[in-house]
């Protein structure tokens, strides 16, 4: 293979996860001297960066899979990667249903891809699932974004909901050191970045696992403790964390968020169903009253602030009364966002195995009732940002009008508004909201202050 030839095409499917894995995976296949090629047909590496969270998600990996296999009968030299969950789902299962692929790795390995990658080259078919300690990232991730970015606080998951095919795929949880995340917001700080997410799969759970670190002192082994540690960092302007379980979300966290000026009034918190028998067969350890304390604990602290969710529709057993459970919740908190799934039943889950699967046509039912509650909803919580004035952190042009730029709210709200996104992109800009719809918003950009009309001139 010549120099000119290293071209590489990465399709993410997923989560926030799987998308900062695929930068750190692009980063170092950049640093092997592949470049990025827009079309799969043209790359000569080829890798899906796969998810089993859901079956139609699986399906998709194979039927992509299955194209590229052909041309390979072609082009001997076309190398076929599967990472992700579905990689380590599957294993050596994978290159029985479609030998063409040349690498099989899960999660815990994208770190190791330009290693697994070598022996490939030399010949070997590989298969890296077995477990890891996932060492220190010292990957280079390409970031797709200039202006926002995923920094990873903990890899795996130690719970052990009855649908959920994570702790199976991604293992134990892995914290990161605090001086290691701030050392990557820095550096990040630096380059211009001005947002960061914290991803975890179960974020709260951040630092049990870690020995008694510390900094200035103080024991670090908390989210909040974390928060605290990382929320000056010169250059970052906001900070995100995800995903949240509500079994760990404290009073105490809810305090820092509202004190560190930097954290954002936004929170993705899961609540999957709002009945208390459907929660306890989930095994998601919390009920739903202890899920709307939370709520008003957020709200008592920051009544602004957006809240959104996941929920899980037609759970093995769910009768139609718990589910109309699910629709007084969404009734009752009135989310930002929901996404929203109906059950899939995941292999090596227990709930796969029960006996009690619903129809699809229930499953499909309750899901567009659900959504068409959720749309209702989110269109009412839009309603409060009309005529207001939003700090809006200009992330891109609009794709559908390039007059347009977009970025979100500190609430997470997607905003469109006219300018020009090369003197714009990345400043934080003052705009007065003119238009809502329940997931988005548009305005008029004012110049409120000698400050802000700066970051417009820039």
């Amino acid at each position: 293979m010549t120099q000119s030839d290293r071209r590489y095409h990465i399709t993410t499917f997923g989560c926030q996860m799987n998308k900062a894995d695929s930068e750190r995976m692009a980063g170092i296949l950049e640093d092997m001297g592949f470049a990025w090629s827009e079309s799969p047909d043209d790359a000569n590496v080829i890798l899906y960066n796969t998810c089993t969270i859901r079956d139609n998600a699986e399906q998709k990996v194979y039927s992509y899979l299955g194209r590229q296999a052909k041309r390979k009968q072609n082009e001997p030299d076309l190398t076929i990667v599967v990472a992700g969950c579905v990689a380590q789902q599957e294993g050596e299962a994978l290159l029985r249903r479609v030998p063409e692929v040349d690498l099989v790795m899960g999660p815990q390995h994208a770190n190791r891809l330009r290693d697994l990658l070598e022996d490939v080259m030399q010949g070997s078919q590989v298969v890296a699932t077995e477990s890891v300690h996932i060492m220190e990232d010292i990957t280079k991730p390409r970031r797709d974004s200039a202006v926002t970015a995923w920094v990873n606080v903990i890899y795996g998951c130690n719970e052990r909901c009855t649908y959920c095919v994570v702790p199976n795929v991604r293992g134990v949880e892995q914290s990161r050191t605090p001086e290691a995340i701030r050392a990557e917001m820095e550096l990040l700080g630096q380059q211009g970045f001005k947002e960061v997410t914290l991803l975890g799969q179960n974020i709260d759970a951040y630092g049990r696992d870690l020995p008694g670190s510390k900094a200035d002192g103080q024991h670090l082994h908390t989210l909040t403790d974390l928060l605290y540690v990382v929320h000056d960092v010169p250059g970052i302007e906001r900070i995100r964390f995800a995903t949240s379980h509500p079994r760990y979300f404290t009073e105490r966290l809810i305090r820092a968020c509202h004190e560190l000026p930097k954290v954002c009034e936004h929170f993705h918190i899961p609540f999957q169903s709002g009945d208390n028998d459907v929660l306890k067969a989930m095994a998601r350890g919390y009920t739903r009253e202890k899920y709307l304390r939370i709520i008003d604990t957020v709200r008592r602290y920051m009544p602004d602030a957006a809240i959104s969710a996941d929920a899980i529709v037609g759970f093995p057993g769910e009768t139609e009364a718990q589910f109309e459970n699910t629709l007084s919740l969404v009734e009752a908190v009135g989310f930002d966002q929901l996404n929203t799934a109906a059950y899939s039943p995941r292999p090596g889950t227990p709930a796969a195995l029960w006996d009690n699967q619903l129809s699809e046509e229930v499953k499909g039912d309750r899901l567009q009732r659900l959504n068409h509650l959720v749309s209702t909803k989110a269109g009412e919580r839009s309603l409060r940002y009309t005529n207001r004035l939003e700090e809006v952190l200009v992330e891109d042009q609009n794709p559908k009008n390039p007059a347009q730029v977009m970025g979100r709210t500190r609430s997470n709200r997607l905003t469109f508004f006219d300018g020009d996104i090369q003197s714009l992109k990345g400043s934080l800009v003052t705009v007065r909201i003119t238009e809502v719809r329940p997931f988005s918003l548009t305005g008029d950009v004012v110049a409120a202050t000698a400050s802000e009309a700066m970051a417009l001139t820039h």
